[in-house]
């Protein structure tokens, strides 16, 4: 489904708002998406100096999530996107579509200013298509894009798929060809924010979720686009050339470093004739479910491993939706909670904080897992602290050289060597019917 196609169903559903009134790419439709966050996509009809409409907050609530996966809970949903990444369907490759016409610069796209302190306006939704060169490995993965100027992008690269395939083109003093898209459909973004095993693509674990329904072109370089995409980038990843980037308002809302970062020298963009440029605001729902909900499904699927029943997992959004999670199990011994803390640690290197509950706790309300921490935990018998674990450049308190970092588990599981019924709350038997 092509983006905006999606974006007329949520108007159907009543969660898209529509802003007519001229509004400014610099600040103020940032202002507008953090309004609506969590609750309705916006579409800014009219932005200032532009032709193009924006819109963001299309997948920041898990009701348009499972929407996008056609799916009616998250049992279903981590299924899903297991089946996905384990058995990703290979892709229809159609000649070049005739929809999309050249865009002259970066400067004519609408690209978003959204938080005070930041270097510049950031591409916050570009997904980079690359393949490694001499091989035959393909790689789609989500990177921050600075602006330098109208041709020239700073990319934030840690070191993962792409930062392997950058390396190799170092070594071997060439530049790496990258496609860069924005406004895929949106199985391509849930896929992309995914990390799957090196050397299965991004983009077929996409056409799995879409039941074999992507699409794709080959571009001018050699590269795989969906046809239904909105904005299409070519260019090549410089592998002798870095400038500073930075700062960047990333996942936790504060800003990041400054670091010297590789440049993307654009050679082409192509844009659909009715294009709408998608815009991901940093620190919101739409930004920490995007990035967080693969790994809520390996944590899910690394817990059911070591204990009988997980009902749910979520990476809180009061933990940036990646540095802490909350898991609901139905344990048969005590020791089942501590299982899938480790568990929930193996699957997901940059958690920091494991809090494990009885299924009648609501990991969706952050007072109802306080409640179980404060009733069902001893700190002297409930607690595990690893020390001088691998953690998240994302997290401040961390050490930013090694990534060095400490990590907290928590069992506010009720103790099964006591009475169950001491521990539930008291219900009140009175109905007004």
């Amino acid at each position: 489904m092509r983006l905006y196609s999606f974006v007329k169903l949520l108007e159907k559903d009543g969660m898209l708002e529509k802003i007519s009134s001229p509004v400014s790419v610099t600040y103020e439709c940032a202002y507008w998406l953090k309004r609506f966050d969590g609750n309705k996509a916006v579409i800014f009809e009219n932005p200032v100096g532009y032709e193009m409409p924006v819109v963001g907050n299309i997948l920041c609530n898990r009701k348009m999530l499972y929407t996008a996966l056609a799916v009616r809970n998250d049992e279903e949903a981590f299924l899903k996107m297991l089946q996905a990444l384990n058995n990703p369907h290979s892709l229809r490759v159609e000649g070049m579509p005739s929809c999309f016409k050249p865009i002259e610069d970066l400067n004519l796209l609408p690209v978003l200013r959204s938080y005070e302190g930041e270097a510049g306006p950031y591409i916050t939704s570009g997904i980079i298509i690359a393949r490694e060169l001499a091989g035959e490995v393909l790689n789609a993965s989500v990177h921050r894009l600075m602006v330098v100027d109208r041709k020239h992008l700073a990319i934030r690269i840690v070191p993962r798929h792409l930062y392997i395939m950058f390396n190799k083109a170092r070594k071997m003093g060439k530049p790496l060809p990258v496609l860069i898209v924005i406004g895929a459909p949106p199985e391509v973004y849930i896929a992309s924010a995914a990390s799957p095993p090196y050397g299965v693509f991004e983009l077929e674990v996409a056409n799995s979720l879409s039941g074999g329904s992507l699409h794709v072109f080959e571009t001018r370089n050699g590269l795989f686009a969906p046809i239904e995409s909105e904005i299409i980038i070519l260019g090549k990843l410089l592998t002798d050339v870095e400038v500073p980037e930075g700062p960047f308002v990333d996942l936790t809302g504060t800003l990041d470093e400054i670091r010297n970062q590789p440049i993307i020298e654009v050679e082409e963009i192509l844009a659909r004739r009715d294009a709408v440029y998608y815009s991901i605001l940093q620190g919101g729902r739409e930004h920490m479910l995007l990035m967080g909900f693969p790994r809520e499904v390996a944590i899910w699927d690394s817990v059911r491993k070591v204990v009988p029943s997980v009902r749910s997992v979520r990476l809180i959004e009061g933990g940036c939706g990646w540095l802490t999670a909350a898991i609901s199990i139905n344990k048969s011994v005590d020791g089942d909670a501590k299982n899938a803390i480790l568990a929930a640690f193996a699957a997901h290197p940059s958690l920091k904080i494991a809090i494990v509950v009885d299924e009648d706790i609501n990991i969706d309300d952050p007072n109802d897992l306080l409640w179980a921490i404060s009733t069902r935990m001893q700190p002297d018998e409930d607690l595990i602290i690893l020390k001088g674990m691998r953690g998240s450049s994302l997290d401040p308190s961390a050490n930013q050289l090694t990534l060095e970092t400490s990590k907290l588990g928590i069992d506010a599981t009720i103790p099964l060597t006591k009475k169950r019924e001491g521990f539930l709350r008291a219900r009140i038997p009175y109905s007004s019917s």
